[in-house]
């Protein structure tokens, strides 16, 4: 009788009960890329620490940013308000209530000076969380690092720039569909040819999962989109080696800790497989990058020392599944802006996984273990089904429609679980207790927009008048046309164009998303 196989590890290599020794069908670093994208990972180098901030003012954001640094943070990452999303300046009637509430209002390039005093962009890599407006944030970053003597070609960092996903699941859309990825394949032009260096477009599965999808259809759903901003670039001409590889993603780490590492393992071989067989995409095309951040909605104003827990456990998920770097939350961000008691210590919890856990040690920690590996095809899977059953859909509206349906049913499914106590979620429906309610310190916002609004008032009245006109009539022109944007932009921000008035102008070419 031929005995059965067991499977185990030793060193990277299969054994079965044999005893023979089966060599992995692939190691670290080799397509399809299951195991990572390089070789050692963490053992050559940790992940990027990159710690989501901005609140209020450009100032009050520029002190975060170096309290973190000084802290031990590696990386930027900027949080915009609302009306920096949606493209209007602090002093418009439609932001008012919503100036610097959930990130940094920037409305010029006087703000952008302002929120990096004392940082040298050559030195620091800057992630933006920003889409409808990536343009016009990357215009502004490119115009101070011209102002700071930095070659363009020295700049790293990654915008957002995923407007797919708004539509979807996130809401801070301006433009209809067409134009709006218009705008991105723009970006991932400019960046290709003037800023090598720089992640052009972060696909973001992030706000996917924050509005309730499950793993698979996060994985599925940010892979579709990938696709669709890889085909616009191409049908604009451009070459897929050329900015193939500076294309970034951005997932979500939830509570379960296994099927969050199998689910990036996944993401990694779904996304190389398909790469390849659409493409015939190179090695280096096909490897999937990403920055994960632990999740928001996992988060409970309830007990919320129990979200340092949470957060340790999806810290831990995103670096067992081989993130290139991480945005940890404060424990109080269900409440309030954290503070910097709860930045620091969501900072110092990855920097003891990094130094303490030993998870640095070997690339792909889980890989090979039974349940891991099952999960990971399962995955993947599913995830393939949902990209498959998107992409035979000629309607880029009715892929949109499809997905906020099923991301729907996913979240009232999950909200049913929680509400029968099938799912338990300590401090909330199990382990409840009374507790002091936490101290939360808040910005004197009403000041703070008035502030923001005469900067601008004094801006409008210093700059030339005429210069801010031929600025505006460039631009008007050329989204008009079928020109790259981006120069534009960065020649109307250097004569201090604001961010609502270029926004406008395309608002007046291109309308509204009406969706």
């Amino acid at each position: 009788m031929t005995p059965a196989k067991k499977e185990g590890t030793e060193s990277g290599i299969l054994i079965d009960s044999t005893g023979g020794k089966n060599r992995r069908p692939e190691e670290p670093g080799q397509f399809p890329f299951t195991r990572g994208i390089y070789p050692d990972m963490y053992r050559g180098r940790s992940w990027t620490m990159r710690q989501y901030a901005g609140f209020g003012t450009a100032e009050k954001t520029n002190e975060r940013f170096r309290y973190l640094i000084e802290g031990g943070q590696t990386g930027l990452s900027v949080a915009f308000d609302l009306p920096t999303q949606m493209g209007y300046d602090s002093d418009a009637e439609v932001a008012l209530g919503e100036v610097g509430r959930v990130g940094v209002a920037i409305d010029s390039l006087d703000d952008m000076r302002r929120l990096f005093d004392g940082i040298q962009l050559d030195m620091i890599s800057t992630s933006m969380t920003i889409n409808s407006t990536a343009a016009v944030l990357l215009a502004l970053y490119v115009a101070l690092a011209d102002e700071q003597g930095i070659p363009r070609d020295r700049l790293t960092g990654t915008l957002q720039n995923d407007v797919l996903k708004e539509y979807v699941a996130r809401g801070t859309h301006i433009y209809p569909v067409k134009p709006s990825l218009r705008l991105v394949s723009d970006i991932i032009a400019f960046c290709s040819e003037e800023i090598p260096k720089w992640n052009p477009v972060s696909i973001s599965g992030y706000h996917i999962r924050e509005a309730g999808s499950t793993a698979s259809q996060e994985i599925g759903f940010t892979l579709v989109n990938g696709l669709k901003y890889v085909d616009q670039a191409l049908a604009k001409g451009l070459d897929l080696e050329s900015f193939a590889p500076r294309l970034s993603f951005f997932f979500a780490a939830h509570n379960d800790l296994l099927e969050e590492v199998a689910k990036f393992r996944a993401a990694r071989r779904l996304w190389a497989s398909l790469l390849r067989e659409r493409y015939g995409a190179s090695d280096r095309s096909c490897q999937l990058r990403f920055h994960t951040q632990s999740g928001g909605s996992t988060l409970t104003a309830q007990q919320p020392l129990n979200n340092i827990v949470r957060v340790a456990v999806q810290g831990l998920a995103a670096t067992l599944g081989g993130t290139q770097s991480l945005h940890t939350n404060g424990y109080d961000e269900a409440l309030t802006i954290p503070s910097e008691e709860a930045a620091k210590l969501a900072l110092r919890t990855q920097q003891v996984l990094a130094s303490e856990s030993g998870i640095t040690r070997t690339p792909d920690p889980l890989g090979g273990a039974y349940f891991v590996e099952e999960l990971t095809d399962k995955i993947e899977r599913e995830a393939r089904s949902y990209v498959d059953e998107i992409m035979q859909l000629d309607d880029p509206a009715a892929g949109i429609d499809y997905m906020r349906d099923e991301i729907g049913k996913a979240a009232y499914q999950f909200q049913m679980e929680v509400e029968s106590g099938e799912r338990i979620v300590v401090g909330v429906n199990k382990y409840i207790e009374a507790v002091e309610d936490l101290e939360v310190h808040q910005l004197d916002y009403s000041k703070l927009e008035v502030a923001q609004s005469s900067r601008l008032a004094s801006l409008r009245n210093e700059r030339n008048a005429s210069k801010t006109r031929a600025c505006l009539e460039a631009i008007r022109r050329t989204a008009e046309g079928s020109e790259n944007l981006i120069p534009s932009m960065v020649d109307a921000v250097k004569e201090d164009v604001t961010l609502g008035e270029i926004s406008d102008v395309l608002r007046d070419v291109w309308g509204e998303f009406d969706g």
